[in-house]
């Protein structure tokens, strides 16, 4: 595979590797969706569904095969697989979709990828050669990858929230901009926020860091995976160090300090 990224899902039930072209998109219920935005070359989507036994992976491929006449079975790596396919048209144009189902112990995946009718289909079987399944009892070292959608929809949240609260409370617009911060404490001094909510101090500190973004070039939004803590955090790119959002107020509100939004601003400028 090209350079890659790394995906973790949502609850980190598996990883894989993914070409460095290739984004996340929307993908639907319980279905992740990706491809190359700048050059399409085939949607590649995957779901992933936990049985009740070990032994629930093996057993879906077997039922594939058995259940869907024109499937086979193929090897992907290490992976015992059913593979089918199926031709269609689009206009004038012929694609193909291609189909696994993988099982990985108590995990079955199910895997694909359309594309133009003559197109590889060697960077599909890449990304799933790439899965593996993570251990629920195991303390894996805590990992930046690429921002997910699941922490870019908590972001846009974020700023929604921070945006009609300042609009509901102070009359004024909130156009995420440096500007914007003094509004923002001027929430914080108001007592409107409880000091037991915890989402909405963190959605303060997410909204600090949008204007990070938004004035200093160089930062990247990433998504933490530690334990259960699946988050998104601000990665400078020139030096590799990271901002974690939750550390900038929510900390501080559970310590009991005051939080000064502007002079945390500036220590990280």
């Amino acid at each position: 595979m090209e350079q890659s990224k790394k995906f973790i899902s949502p609850g980190a039930w598996f990883s894989m590797a993914y070409p460095a072209s290739w984004n996340e998109f929307e993908g639907g219920e319980e279905s992740f969706l990706f491809y190359n935005p700048d050059k399409w070359t085939g949607n590649f989507r995957i779901s992933a569904y936990r049985g009740e036994h070990a032994s629930y992976g093996s057993e879906s491929v077997d039922r594939e095969l058995k259940d869907n006449p024109s499937a086979v079975k193929v090897k992907i790596g290490s992976m015992e697989c059913a593979y089918s396919k199926e031709t269609f048209m689009e206009g004038d144009v012929e694609y193909t979709a291609h189909f696994w189902v993988v099982g990985m112990e108590d995990i079955a995946f199910e895997c694909s990828y359309t594309a133009d009718a003559d197109h590889s289909v060697a960077e599909a079987r890449d990304v799933i050669a790439s899965l593996e399944v993570r251990q629920p009892h195991v303390k894996y070292p805590a990992e930046l990858i690429p921002v997910r959608l699941s922490e870019i929809y908590q972001i846009d949240e974020a700023f929604e929230w921070m945006s009609s609260m300042i609009k509901d409370q102070l009359k004024k617009d909130f156009q995420g901009v440096e500007a914007d911060i003094e509004n923002m404490q001027k929430i914080i001094d108001s007592d409107v926020i409880p000091l037991k909510k915890r989402e909405a101090w963190l959605s303060v500190g997410v909204v600090l860091c949008v204007i990070l973004t938004n004035e200093v070039d160089g930062l990247e939004w990433q998504t933490l995976i530690d334990g259960n803590r699946e988050a998104p955090v601000l990665l400078n790119k020139t030096t590799g160090d990271w901002i974690d959002p939750m550390k900038l107020v929510w900390s501080k509100v559970k310590a009991g300090e005051q939080v000064n939004l502007a002079e945390t601003y500036a220590t990280l400028m």
